[in-house]
């Protein structure tokens, strides 16, 4: 008897992302911004104040922050600025842990680079623990690269950053 289990399993994955949305964060989210970093090993360390800041009426106008849902539950999130009118940078991802491996970081990212080619973007980088072999695979899913390497950039544990970047295909 063939197993169908494969094709049934992708219909409810498909089933499922039908509830889930990413829009840009809005102040209401920023406990549950909070809430998802303390629980994510791999998140930035960023204290409640620089959270808050990202909402403040003195916010640079060149940081976006967007956070992915599912069934009106934020799950997830992504803060990135410009650094200048083609480069953007990823500042700090999230996704918290029953959310994880369902292919929500990948929307998300992908919602990211999305708005980024809307804005004129050419590159994004980003640094990555080098041990975060997850959040690599994602970035390699879609098509970051090595570009270079920060010692002992991270603490608790001591540990080199990943300096990774995507490049937007040129058109001719």
């Amino acid at each position: 008897m063939p197993d169908v289990s494969g094709p049934r399993q992708r219909h409810r994955d498909r089933v499922r992302m039908s509830n889930v949305s990413v829009r840009p964060a809005e102040p209401a989210d920023l406990l549950r911004l909070v809430e998802i970093a303390s629980h994510s090993a791999t998140a930035a360390g960023w204290n409640e104040q620089q959270y808050a800041s990202l909402f403040s009426p003195e916010a640079p106008a060149n940081q976006v922050t967007l956070v992915i849902q599912d069934d009106d539950r934020v799950v997830g999130f992504l803060t990135a600025r410009q650094v200048d009118g083609s480069e953007w940078e990823i500042e700090n991802v999230a996704v918290s842990g029953p959310a994880r491996r369902r292919g929500l970081g990948s929307h998300l990212l992908g919602s990211f680079l999305d708005l980024v080619r809307s804005r004129g973007g050419i590159e994004v980088y980003l640094e990555v623990r080098e041990s975060n072999h997850a959040a690599r695979a994602l970035y390699e899913k879609w098509a970051f690269q090595e570009a270079g390497r920060r010692k002992s950039y991270y603490r608790d544990p001591d540990e080199d950053a990943l300096l990774l970047r995507f490049s937007f295909p040129q058109q001719a």
